[in-house]
């Protein structure tokens, strides 16, 4: 079986294992007090709130489980430094159409557009890979042809 290895910036993978130690350390224990809880109330087979936590429960050792995954395959991008060309982790401010805009490039598994962060893998953040301050680039987007000047790379 092959796998892929799962690209993670320093940060993404941080914030991937403090939600691992929460869901272990913290979200257990409350969600097994539920269950207890709810048991001591008697009939099972039509006790809401044991199917609630029962629930909740598979959907905690399913994301448990999905992070035990990723962990065992992750590879953390150590931040380039130089700040001369885009790389993961690399905060780049581009120009578009007079305005400016900040992208974040981070692994596919942490992206997040809402707030500026792009994957790697995104049509943005192949384009902008590799590319220094000053260069233009091209992006195909639903709206047609977009172009993007890289302004600045931290």
């Amino acid at each position: 079986m092959v796998t892929t290895k799962i690209l993670l910036t320093k940060e993404g993978f941080q914030n991937l294992k403090d939600e691992y130690k929460s869901l272990v350390d913290v979200k257990r224990t409350e969600i097994a007090e539920k269950i207890q809880s709810a048991r001591e109330m008697g009939d099972l087979s039509e006790n809401a709130a044991y199917h609630t936590a029962k629930e909740e429960q598979a959907f905690l050792e399913g994301r448990v489980s999905e992070l035990e995954e990723l962990f065992r395959n992750a590879e953390v991008v150590e931040k380039d430094n130089n700040k001369t060309s885009v790389g993961i982790g690399s905060k780049v401010k581009v120009c578009i159409d007079g305005g400016d805009e900040t992208f974040w490039i981070v692994g596919a598994y942490e992206a997040d557009p809402a707030v500026g962060k792009i994957s790697h893998e995104s049509p943005i953040g192949q384009a902008l890979l590799g590319k220094k301050i000053g260069e233009e680039i091209n992006v195909e987007a639903p709206i047609g042809t977009v172009k993007y000047k890289i302004v600045s790379i931290e």
